[in-house]
């Protein structure tokens, strides 16, 4: 109902100290509530201080964990297990073999932050931007090579003498007999790696170099009087391996000369003799076994 105009109602009274009363709460609440709003932020403030100094402890901690893999990883890379010393008990002073792999691909560069090995699967962007061709650029075809070798029962018999292999570039390097080559290619690539950039890689407990890089040319470490035979797809001298080596791996060392790379052909002055073995182009990894098998049988490697 709608009172007439003009009629006042007081509604405050006889409420004076009802108003004191709500004065003192208002008054009281906004203390209460600055305290509460102080104690929050500070509750806050601190929850912030620990949960910084939490994440700065975690960022230690995943720094701390990414420094223990890199090193960890570089230690499955260059450590003590791929480079590992045979026993040399076995070698032996008869007429023996020795392998040199020509153009192998084996060049390092500056990939963002870090210097790698390059290859045609990781690289090809940046190879391609550096106007190369990714199809040059494979080291694991040395790699291959290298484990047919060092696996074959002529070097476990002893009647290997040396490996050397030298680079697109033109650095030589040496691989003795008695080195255990990584099996998988991460670990060739990290140890390939550290020989060009460092130039040798020493045994575990042992200052003996296993790998080191020697001076050109290869022919001043070859045996004296030794017979050198290249291999190529393109010879016109198509010879049964077998019975070849019967005739020339007798009386004196042997140098067999492959090429390391993807295709080509390999052009050395030193080479005696050019042969194929085979009416189809083969691999470097596979013309190895061939030739040792051939050796194996001559020889009478079981």
């Amino acid at each position: 109902m709608v009172r007439p105009y003009g009629i006042k109602v007081n509604k405050r009274k006889e409420r004076p100290e009802r108003y004191d009363k709500e004065e003192d709460e208002e008054e009281e609440q906004p203390k209460f509530e600055k305290k509460q709003k102080a104690g929050k932020s500070s509750k806050k403030s601190k929850k912030e201080n620990t949960s910084v100094a939490e994440e700065d402890n975690e960022e230690k901690e995943i720094t701390e964990e990414e420094e223990e893999e890199a090193a960890a990883s570089a230690e499955d890379i260059v450590g003590g297990i791929p480079i590992v010393l045979g026993d040399r008990s076995t070698r032996t002073e008869k007429p023996g073999v020795v392998f040199v792999l020509e153009k192998a691909s084996l060049e390092v560069a500056k990939v963002g932050k870090t210097y790698q090995l390059l290859n045609s699967d990781d690289h090809a962007h940046f190879l391609r931007k550096n106007n190369r061709n990714p199809a040059d650029y494979r080291p694991d075809i040395t790699h291959q090579a290298l484990l047919m070798i060092l696996d074959s029962p002529v070097n476990k018999a002893g009647r290997l003498k040396a490996v050397y292999v030298r680079t697109e570039k033109g650095v030589l390097f040496e691989v003795k007999p008695h080195v255990r080559i990584p099996r998988t290619f991460r670990r060739f690539a990290g140890i390939m790696l550290q020989l060009l950039q460092k130039l040798s890689i020493t045994a575990v407990g042992n200052r003996e170099k296993l790998l080191r890089c020697i001076k050109n040319p290869v022919e001043d470490h070859l045996p004296v009087n030794s017979l050198k035979i290249g291999f190529s797809h393109s010879s016109e001298k198509l010879v049964t391996m077998q019975k070849h080596l019967s005739t020339v791996c007798n009386d004196t060392d042997t140098v067999f000369v492959l090429g390391a790379m993807a295709h080509g052909k390999i052009e050395c002055d030193y080479i005696d003799d050019f042969v194929s073995i085979s009416a189809y182009p083969l691999s470097a990894a596979y013309c190895i076994s061939r030739i040792c098998e051939a050796l194996a049988t001559n020889w009478n490697i079981i």
